[in-house]
């Protein structure tokens, strides 16, 4: 996610705690913002879970 996207969810995030909140067009613009954002964790998690490879080591005996 770019770094401007992400400026732009903590800026609508401030702005929701102060008093007037945000507008319905902002309320929206945030929900698509934390999606791609939540969307992006994922895709990144998944793919590094997928290369990940469990080698167990001997056993001393």
């Amino acid at each position: 996610m770019l770094p401007e996207k992400i400026n732009r969810i903590n800026e609508l995030a401030r702005k929701s705690k102060l008093p007037g909140g945000l507008t319905e067009e902002e309320k929206a613009e945030q929900a698509a913002l934390r999606l791609e954002y939540r969307r992006g964790v994922v895709h990144n998690l998944t793919s590094q879970l997928e290369v990940i490879e469990v080698v167990d080591k001997p056993a001393d005996k």
